[in-house]
């Protein structure tokens, strides 16, 4: 009653506007004296809620004729509908607004006063016909009240507030616009309700809606007892079957879950597999025999004993023993490579001698992008007549992919390992793990503590997968990993496998991969083999230096397939196309260079050395400028310099320093002068210890003024006595300085015997001098050599050396090494 009284207090104060605001609901009806909330989305309606909350707080709410309407017209609304106070407004996101609006009274729809941005309305108040209290209205409320308790009875989910409203409000208009809203599921029969203004009317049309309602609910309980006694039916048939099950055996019958079984059995009997496998696949048969085929775990049973009879236990090709045959198989394939080639030529020989016995060995390839890795590992299976897989691993978290998932987890499946196997079905294919060195780790596991046990000749003949709960041999595999770098790969991991760098080729090297495979290849795919296009050396060259940056030859063919693409577009199109591709078609073809080649300086600088640096993709020249002015002996590096960089730096200075009269340098000169050392190419992260000995050559060049000679280039580490220490990467270094022009290389002495493994075309035209310590470097750096300092006041008493305080801005990244 007080609810009651609210209301009809708040209907009195509120005076309703002749033109208000108009909101369209799509799906729903709101009447008057209940509170609804409304989420608005589109334009108009987020447009009207705005303007009313600014206005008087007072919009007119009108459902839609159609409800799955998104851009609705004035004519597409009902005539009737309700004014509404918006009693709060809340911002759910940019495009989303929920308020809630309650009814003050029923309104008809005059005329329209605005139809953008939003709908404006002129409306007017439906004065409701007093309901006269006689026997018929009596007999009304009293149908009413018992529909309602019905739907309470058939345990249709009501909210809590409807219930107490209902059985506390009294008031026969509040009551059937309270029903209408809760218990009409049809937006027209809760318009038609919304409508009428004659309240006896609209008790007659409430009960024959509510009736029509509790028919259907009436209809979908009848359907839920029906259900519920089918399930009954479904288990009482369940155990009949078991019995029928019974009878048949005795009869000598089967049923098709006992064929089935019988049909895995005879699989089982042609299947050679070891015993422990061989008991678990007919002890899993067995419990298929008990399990209804209804069952999930049939499904799960069934999978499980299929899988385990297509894994290939005993199943192998023979390989190739023609070691002749699988040369040229590797030469035709593949242009120089000569380590890799000799050891796969090796293990065959091996395997010929001593028979099946011979454990597959296990590879690793390290190099650059481009480098053929990958496409070695399948020419590798081609030689030795096997089956080839290619699994790449980089950036896999979980330990399931190798290992699998154990049968107790829903949609459980093998490990990688053994799906692959089963999909070429023999057990002794070449089995290449592409990216072990992007290997990631979670809380799901670590995936190269996995391959620990995969990689590993005197664990994997016993290798356990989740899912097949039985040891598996994995010794007639040969694993070949490929890897960008080695320093990312687990230290375990890596003791486990034999490494083959496989480095960078030179200019000559790519010209002839280009004729003799690229080319080719490229004519044939774009569909110009039979046009006699041919490139010229210097074309292909001119590609090389100006066009690609790398130490492979990927980018290099993606470029002769951009030239051969734009020539079959010349066919295509009937025009005239060169048959010689020549340098100046290429620069026609391909447009202005993409890669400018590292120079030297055009004259000998002071201050001024040519380091020789090793990058992933091959090898780079790098200048090292030095410099010195009045300050305090500060120490400052850029050029993005990472750690080790700028050791070298600080061990060069000491290193000087400490010889500063045997180089004809002031001592006070390190006090009362800040040095800087800077590496251009400063967004390029450097690092690595070999840039120790270009360092140092600048500094003695900028402290003495003894010019460097331009083209001469240097690399080594340094150490505090002076000592030159060797370095890697000693090919593609050699490979940049005859591409940047020098002519004369300084190495480590320790380095001269890697040269067995550097090609004659590299070194021809370049003078190398092997040195061992720094004053052998600055005979050969420096125009000539500094002068020794002469102190008549020198007593023989040596400075401490003070190291100079290196200012930091950055934190570094190494890259370079």
């Amino acid at each position: 009653m007080a609810e009651e009284k609210r209301l009809d207090k708040n209907k009195e104060k509120i005076k309703i506007p002749e033109e208000l605001p108009l909101l369209s609901l799509k799906n729903s009806v709101v009447f008057p004296f209940l509170a609804t909330p409304l989420v608005v989305g589109r334009k108009k309606s987020l447009e009207a809620v705005k303007s009313a909350s600014r206005e008087h707080k007072i919009i007119v709410v009108v459902a839609q004729k159609e409800e799955n309407k998104e851009q609705v017209e004035k004519d597409d609304l009902y005539d009737v509908g309700t004014a509404c106070a918006i009693k709060q407004v809340a911002n759910i996101s940019e495009s989303e607004t929920k308020c809630i609006v309650e009814g003050i009274s029923r309104v008809k729809i005059k005329y329209f006063t605005q139809t953008e941005p939003y709908f404006r309305v002129a409306t007017e108040v439906l004065e409701e016909i007093p309901l006269i209290e006689d026997e018929e209205t009596e007999n009304l409320n009293t149908t009413v009240r018992m529909q309602v308790e019905k739907f309470i009875q058939l345990g249709i989910p009501l909210p809590t507030a409807f219930v107490v409203a209902a059985t506390n409000i009294s008031k026969p208009e509040v009551q059937t616009d309270l029903f209408a809203s809760y218990l009409l599921s049809s937006t027209k029969q809760k318009q038609k309700i919304l409508e009428e203004n004659n309240l006896k009317i609209r008790l007659k049309k409430l009960t024959e809606y509510l009736g029509e309602e509790l028919k259907r609910f009436e209809v979908q309980s009848q359907i839920r007892d029906k259900v519920q006694k089918e399930v009954g039916k479904t288990q009482r048939e369940y155990y009949l079957r078991q019995q029928l099950k019974a009878i048949k055996n005795e009869l000598g019958e089967f049923d098709e879950s006992i064929a089935l079984t019988r049909e895995l059995e005879k699989k089982l009997q042609k299947k050679k597999m070891p015993k422990e496998a061989h008991d678990k696949v007919l002890k899993e048969i067995e419990r298929l025999e008990d399990i209804p085929s209804m069952s999930p775990e049939h499904s799960y049973v069934r999978t499980y004993v299929e899988l385990m009879l297509d894994v290939p236990w005993s199943e192998k090709t023979k390989d190739v023993m023609d070691l002749k045959k699988s040369k040229k198989i590797l030469d035709g394939d593949h242009y120089n490579l000569e380590k890799v080639k000799t050891h796969i030529l090796d293990y065959l020989a091996v395997r010929k001698l001593k028979g099946k016995s011979t454990k597959g060995p296990i590879l690793c390839f390290v190099g650059p992008p481009g480098v053929g890795k990958t496409s070695l590992g399948q020419s590798i299976a081609k030689s030795l007549g096997r089956k080839f897989i290619r699994m790449s691993i980089g950036g896999i978290r979980d330990e399931a992919e190798i290992r699998g998932h154990r049968r107790t987890y829903v949609g459980a499946l093998p490990g990688r390992i053994i799906q692959g196997l089963t999909q070429v079905g023999t057990n002794n294919p070449v089995f290449m793990l592409d990216e072990i060195d992007k290997v990631g780790m979670d809380y799901r596991g670590d995936p190269s503590s996995a391959l620990l046990e995969v990689l590993d000749p005197d664990q994997n003949n016993s290798f356990r997968d989740h899912y097949l709960e039985v040891p598996f041999d994995l010794s007639n595999t040969m694993f070949i990993t490929t890897a960008n770098i080695l320093d990312t790969i687990h230290p375990a991991l890596r003791d486990r496998m034999e490494t083959i760098e496989i480095p960078g080729y030179s200019s000559e090297e790519k010209i002839h991969i280009a004729e003799k495979f690229l080319i080719p290849k490229q004519l044939k795919e774009q569909g110009i083999e039979k046009y006699n296009v041919k490139f010229t050396g210097e074309a292909i060259s001119l590609i090389i230096e100006e066009y690609t940056r790398e130490a492979g030859v990927r980018n290099l063919e993606r470029e002769i397939a951009n030239i051969c693409k734009k020539i079959a577009r010349e066919i295509v199109e009937e025009k005239r196309y060169p048959r010689n591709i020549t340098t100046e078609k290429v620069r026609n073809y391909l447009g202005v260079s993409k890669v400018l080649p590292s120079e030297i300086e055009d004259k000998n600088r002071v201050g001024v050395a040519t380091g020789l640096a090793y990058t992933p993709v091959g090898g780079d020249i790098l200048l090292i400028e030095s410099t010195y002015y009045g300050g305090s002996g500060e120490l400052i590096l850029t050029g993005k310099l990472g750690d080790v960089m700028q050791e070298s730096a600080k061990a060069a200075i000491s290193y000087i320093h400490s010889r500063a009269k045997d180089f004809g340098i002031e001592d006070k000169l390190f006090s009362k002068s800040d040095i800087h050392i800077h590496v251009p190419a400063g967004a390029v992260p450097k690092d690595g210890p070999s840039a120790g000995v270009a360092i140092t050559s600048s500094l003695v060049s900028a402290f003495t003024g003894i010019p460097v000679i331009r083209n001469v280039g240097m690399t080594g580490e340094i150490t505090l006595r002076g000592r030159v220490l060797p370095i890697g990467g000693l090919k593609e270094k050699l490979l940049a300085a005859k591409r940047a022009g020098l002519k004369k290389v300084v190495l480590p002495e320790k380095n001269r015997k890697d040269l067995d493994e550097v090609p004659k075309n590299i070194l021809k035209g370049l003078k190398l001098e092997f040195v061992e310590n720094i004053d052998d470097v600055i005979k050969h750096t420096l125009e000539r050599y500094p002068s020794k300092l002469e102190s008549p006041d020198d007593k023989g008493v040596k400075a401490p050396v003070e190291e100079p305080k290196i200012r930091q801005s950055q934190r570094f990244t190494p890259t370079i090494q």
